[in-house]
């Protein structure tokens, strides 16, 4: 199982409109995730002073990395935060350090 974790912004006074998006997650995009053949443990985002972090962990991250550039839910979603997140060229972390 790989961990992998992203990082993205939140435009400015765009935060409640962030937080009203996630409590209700389109099912087609969820369902891209789950059927990618990732075999996703874990997938959460969390969110403080206008910073976004995702987590998750997966067989295949790079099943979840053609999700987010090819699916059509994924677009759809794009579509919905594009006036809602600050544009980044690349938000995948690295991972430093991992205790256990």
């Amino acid at each position: 199982m790989e961990r992998i974790a992203f990082h993205l912004r939140i435009a400015d006074g765009q935060r409640e409109a962030y937080r009203t998006e996630h409590e209700d997650v389109p099912a087609a995009l969820e369902e891209a995730y789950l059927d990618s053949g990732a075999e996703l443990e874990t997938y959460s985002v969390f969110e403080k002073d206008g910073h976004v972090f995702g987590y998750m962990e997966a067989e295949d991250p790079d099943a979840i990395r053609a999700v987010m550039a090819e699916s059509e839910a994924q677009a759809d979603w794009d579509e919905v935060m594009e006036p809602i997140l600050v544009d980044e060229d690349d938000p995948w972390m690295d991972e430093v350090y991992r205790m256990i």
